[in-house]
This record gives C-alpha cells, structure tokens and sequence, in this order.
C-alpha cells in the first residue's frame, strides 16, 4: 500500500483509494451557529480527492468516516460541489462507511453505505477497536506527528501503525488533528508490540517511534 500525498492510502491490489474524515459541508454546519467560515471546504476536498483518483488511478473509494460533519451534510452541498461528487461517486465504486458525525448518510450522497466492511484480509471502520487484533485500517482521531525543533513547533498529518493496524490522518480541508502519540490513540491501537507515525518526506516514508512495549 501507498501512502499518497500524506493523507490517503492506495491499495494498489484491490484498485482503491482510502480516506478518512472529509468532514464535508464543516464550514456550513458552523455557519448555521453563526460562526462563519469560507464555504468552500466541500470543493477543495473533492478537487484534492479527484487530484488522488487521477494519480493512482483508482477505481475504488473507501471513505472511512466522518465523510460528513453531520448527517445533513449532503443536502447542505451548493450545486458545484454537488455535481463534484456525483460525478466522482458515478466514475467510481465508491463505499461510505458510517462515523460518529455521519451515522446516516442519505441516497443523494451517491455509493453505498455500510457500518463497517471486512474485505482483503482487512477489516475497514471509522474507529480503531481496542483490543483487536484482526488486520485493521480506520481514521477517527486525525492523527498529526508534532515535533519540536530549534524552538520550533511543527506539526504534519500522519498515519500512525502498529504491527497490523493503521489510523488514516484526516483528509478534509477543514480538519484540525491530534497528536499521534496521545495516550488515545496509542490506547485505540492496543495490543501492540510498537506503535509509529508515518509521514511522508522527500519521497520517502519516514517512521517516528510513538511508543514500546516494556521488555
């Protein structure tokens, strides 16, 4: 698998691209409290989104969850990021899985819709299962890699792994993260041996140690 501009996943046996937490229609769910913010998160996202379809060439989605901020995302979508998605959900396989934010997503958002879906030897879910230890791909926590560095703070989206898991960084435009080595989210990946961050640099993978088992 691939690690494709640092927030999605290609897989490149089954054809498919993974995201996690495209958050869509964020910006007008706040909007509807009064906090305004530029409407136009929906469109960046599904530009980014189709920028990764057209460099892997996928012929599958996983979404894995928080697709939407709020169940009523999908009829919130202003027409040209409306006809973004459906043409990318009619190009495309493409499978919603359900979150916390989207735990019902309507026919109008196009694909199908599951709670979960076991396929490849994978189980593909919104949140990590503590306690698991089946072959697991899911996103939930937004994970960033924070490091300090000559009075510096820098702060880069990242997956983070263990031996046979891995947590997707948050692929919407308007996403905030968590550190990968919270206590959170090193818990979500037990039983483990280690956990690590993955970040892309350079065309490289670069690994950061987040966490050992005691010996």
């Amino acid at each position: 698998m691939l690690l494709v501009g640092g927030r999605a996943l290609y897989w490149p046996r089954e054809q498919a691209l993974l995201v996690a937490d495209l958050h869509l229609e964020k910006a007008s769910f706040f909007a509807r409290g009064g906090q305004m913010l530029p409407p136009y998160d929906s469109r960046e996202t599904l530009e980014r989104l189709a920028a990764a379809v057209r460099e892997t060439g996928a012929r599958r989605i996983f979404a894995l969850g928080d697709n939407f901020h709020d169940s009523a995302g999908p009829a919130r979508l202003e027409p040209h990021a409306a006809g973004m998605l459906a043409a990318l959900t009619r190009a495309l396989d493409w499978v919603w899985i359900t979150g916390n934010h989207d735990p019902h997503i309507g026919a109008e958002a196009g694909g199908i819709c599951v709670a979960e879906l076991e396929t490849g030897g994978f189980v593909l879910r919104h949140m990590a299962r503590p306690g698991t230890t089946q072959p697991e791909i899911s996103g939930h926590f937004h994970p960033r890699l924070v490091i300090h560095a000559r009075e510096r703070r820098i702060a880069r989206p990242c997956a983070v792994r263990s031996e046979s898991r891995l947590i997707l960084p948050a692929f919407g435009a308007l996403t905030g993260g968590m550190n990968a080595a919270d206590p959170e989210i090193l818990s979500a990946l037990q039983p483990a041996d280690a956990v690590d961050a993955l970040v892309p640099a350079r065309q490289r993978l670069v690994r950061y140690p987040l966490w050992r088992k005691a010996a």
